[in-house]
């Protein structure tokens, strides 16, 4: 009944072939289920991103008419860009509301920035000098929602020569509706 082969091995051979046989029978189930336990893994994986897509997705249908009243608001509220020198208005708002505070303007610049499918802008940068209070409330000033004034880049550092100011770099953008929606 033992093939012939099997037959004319000694018991120490015979031994071997069984470990050596159990080895690979080890390793190869190991392989299998390392595969397995992986597919379950990235199936839980995709599974949990799908549960948080379909979360989200739920919210935004819950929350569907405060985003299409947000809608309807910026198309009636959001102001059309008329002119490049926009921009200049800006800075002069910004030097405004600088003032009341007491804020030290310096390196002042204009621009036109990007225009996307929802926004263009224009923007100023300017370099300000000033306490860290007035500071707080000059950002607060300048960008407010109904004003479509965003700070795009903020650099904020205590004076190297006086550390009871505040040296500000900002590129301050307003946002005016695209031009295919300024009907």
């Amino acid at each position: 009944m033992m093939p012939a082969w099997y037959q004319r091995m000694n018991p120490r051979e015979r031994l071997l072939s069984w470990i050596v046989a159990g080895t690979v029978v080890v390793l190869l189930n190991l392989w299998i289920l390392s595969s397995l336990w992986g597919a379950v893994a990235s199936a839980q994986k995709e599974f949990g991103a799908r549960r948080s897509k379909l979360a989200e997705q739920t919210v935004y249908v819950k929350e569907r008419d405060t985003w299409t009243k947000r809608d309807e608001w910026m198309r009636e509220h959001q102001p059309v860009l008329k002119d490049p020198a926009e921009a200049s208005a800006l800075l002069d708002q910004v030097r405004e509301v600088a003032g009341k505070y007491n804020i030290l303007i310096e390196n002042p610049a204009i621009g036109t920035g990007e225009t996307t499918p929802n926004h263009q802008t224009v923007f100023a940068s300017i370099e300000t000098k000033s306490p860290w209070p007035p500071l707080v409330h000059f950002l607060y000033d300048v960008q407010r929602p109904e004003a479509f004034v965003v700070f795009e880049n903020v650099n904020l550092a205590i004076d190297g020569n006086d550390p009871t100011m505040m040296r500000g770099k900002f590129k301050i953008a307003r946002w005016f509706a695209p031009g295919q929606k300024g009907k």
